[in-house]
């Protein structure tokens, strides 16, 4: 439950910071990774996504800032009904995170963007485990 009160609180704060940062600063921070021979060769792979990353982020930073801003905040509302042990809303919560993945699919798709595969990833784990815990929740206690 901490990791997904970390990965939320996280998630919100980048989208602020993303939101107060200037797009040249993003992509200069990501040039001066690239030739500062942080990532290896200057035309290699590594060089080549994090460039695009970058550039992309800096055209689709709206997306960017509300993407992670609602993301982070759902991931939050996840722990406070996971803490307070509101078992009848884990449903909502796996439903609303299948949302997220279904759109992070599709746009990784349409995108290209590895980020919201991995993030799809993620988020598919979350639910799993949400799952699971809501069937142990509704179990019956076995005395005896």
């Amino acid at each position: 439950m901490l990791a997904k009160a970390l990965d939320g609180a996280v998630q919100v704060v980048g989208a602020l910071i993303l939101a107060m940062v200037p797009p040249a600063v993003i992509t200069g921070i990501a040039n001066a990774v690239v030739s500062r021979d942080l990532v290896g060769d200057h035309n290699g792979t590594l060089a080549h996504h994090l460039t695009r990353a970058a550039n992309d982020l800096a055209v689709d930073r709206t997306f960017a800032v509300v993407f992670l801003l609602l993301h982070g905040l759902v991931k939050l509302g996840l722990v406070a009904v996971l803490h307070r042990r509101l078992v009848a809303a884990y449903p909502a919560v796996c439903a609303i995170l299948g949302l997220f993945v279904a759109y992070e699919l599709v746009r990784g798709i349409r995108t290209g963007s590895a980020g919201m595969f991995v993030f799809a990833a993620l988020d598919t784990v979350v639910v799993a485990v949400i799952a699971r815990e809501f069937r142990r929740a509704r179990r019956p206690v076995q005395v005896g």
